[in-house]
């Protein structure tokens, strides 16, 4: 699995722009349901692993750095990014079969106490195996930004995992709020997690 943060608001290679999502005026203190058309957020989704595919085909990931949300781009330098995703590319992973598929959300898009925006599902791509992924993204001016996603792909439920080596970048972890008074919100990071998205049982 490999995980990095990516802005998908600016759809690289002309893919469809997604429309910004509204955020609550104040923090909510469990995840809400993100009330977006489902052909933005599949637009999102494959905006998101055109970018990807793309970066690791090529070798650069400086367009990919360019795309990441502030916070993204505070915690991963272009040469962070490569090391992160060198697993797939030294098992050449493509990810473009996936953006003429449909994706099966395993989680109804949300909106996470901590304001990202938070999709996670999957693509068949053969045979038993199909590629898992689990996606962030923080609103920037009104634009959806790619702050973490988690790619890996695996077989079903009733097989034994595809050996495909990735590390993670993953997006902070939601926080509820604290009673009494209010302290100053930390600026989310980017951590290096591999077991962020874990293969199907």
């Amino acid at each position: 699995m490999a995980i990095a943060a990516i802005a998908s608001a600016i759809s690289p290679v002309g893919a469809q722009q997604p429309v910004p999502i509204q955020t609550p005026a104040a923090v909510p203190a469990a995840p809400q349901p993100a009330n977006m058309d489902p052909k933005a957020i599949l637009a999102i989704i494959r905006s998101t692993l055109l970018a990807l595919d793309q970066a690791n085909k090529t070798g650069n990931y400086s367009v990919l750095h360019d795309l990441g949300s502030p916070d993204f781009q505070r915690d991963n330098t272009v040469a962070k990014l490569g090391e992160i995703f060198a697993g797939q590319r030294n098992v050449n992973l493509d990810l473009a079969g996936a953006l003429v598929m449909e994706p099966a959300l395993t989680l109804p898009p949300q909106i996470e106490t901590n304001g990202l925006l938070h999709l996670a599902g999957h693509f068949p791509v053969s045979g038993d195996a199909r590629l898992n992924f689990e996606m962030f993204y923080q609103l920037v001016d009104n634009k959806l930004k790619l702050f973490g996603v988690s790619v890996n792909v695996a077989q079903d439920a009733s097989s034994s995992p595809v050996e495909v080596p990735a590390p993670v970048v993953q997006s902070p972890a939601a926080k509820q709020p604290e009673t009494g008074k209010p302290k100053a919100k930390p600026k989310p990071k980017s951590v290096v997690d591999p077991n962020l998205l874990q293969s199907p049982q």
